[in-house]
């Protein structure tokens, strides 16, 4: 049996001096770790690919989910394509260096007593972790421009060739559930997602009207559906752990500098499987 950890990280930022110093000092515990990273590495192409690059060198596997920055077209960034072009262009950048996607098959880790199959998923949002008194989206983007809380996807995060970001999910979430339909089912399985499956974790954010970028509510019964071991996310830079119908949620988060250096130093890769004491 295989002695390896399955690690993970998200929101590394590595733009930030700081986070790709912390991004170059990631090394496996042993030969045979794998290492999750959920989404927001960075924003422009070279700099995802520099990250990725580095992290399946030394990792026996890289288990890659897109976040949000990942799919902007930056105005700085030499690659121009937009929406689904982009995110296939990072899907073959990632397959030419050996970390596996959305797109790939799922794969099974053994480390443990049981096999686990771990699946990067991407599944975007849909607008439904409506803002505090919100009716509708609409409402819901009102209240967040009137408040000047606004993602920077709405200018960066282009859905093309999808009329919308919300349509452009609805395909994800349909494809998604589709292939995790056809996990074996006597495995466990490791969710995977930049976003959380359920919205319970957006609850303490300082501007709740943010969660409407947050995820959807078509995937709040997943972790049970799918027989989640453990789900894995990011993008709210809230480290922490939580756990919904007996499941356990890892926020694997690194964020911004600013929101990192004022708490308690701890190691930037988190342990999914064996589950920690």
């Amino acid at each position: 049996m295989p002695g390896g950890k399955l690690l993970a990280v998200s929101d590394q930022h590595v733009t930030h001096a700081e986070n790709r110093r912390i991004t170059e000092s990631m090394r496996p515990e042993s030969d045979e770790d794998w290492l999750i990273v959920a989404g927001d590495v960075a924003e422009k192409f070279a700099d995802i690919e520099w990250a990725l690059t580095l992290l399946a060198d030394r990792f026996a596997k890289v288990i890659w989910s897109p976040g949000n920055h990942e799919l902007w077209t930056h105005p700085q960034d030499p690659v121009t394509v937009r929406g689904v072009e982009r995110y296939d262009a990072l899907v073959e950048m990632c397959r030419r260096v050996g970390v596996v996607t959305p797109e790939d098959p799922y794969p099974v880790w053994e480390g443990g007593a049981f096999p686990v199959t771990v699946a990067p998923l991407f599944t975007l949002y849909d607008y439904s972790f409506l803002a505090p008194g919100a009716r509708n989206k609409e409402e819901s983007l009102k209240i967040a421009h009137d408040s000047g809380v606004v993602c920077t996807d709405e200018y960066l995060l282009h859905p093309d060739p999808y009329p919308s970001r919300e349509a452009w999910c609805e395909d994800r979430i349909a494809l998604t559930e589709k292939r995790l339909g056809a996990i074996d089912p006597e495995h466990r399985t490791v969710l995977v997602n930049h976003y959380p499956l359920v919205r319970e974790p957006t609850r303490i954010l300082r501007f709740p009207q943010f969660a409407q970028w947050c995820g959807t509510e078509r995937t709040a019964d997943w972790h049970v559906r799918f027989r989640a071991a453990a789900m894995v996310y990011g993008h709210l830079h809230i480290p922490r752990v939580t756990w919904h119908d007996g499941v356990r949620f890892e926020e694997v988060s690194i964020g911004y500098p600013r929101e990192w250096r004022p708490r308690p130093p701890r190691k930037p890769l988190r342990q999914i499987l064996p589950e920690p004491a």
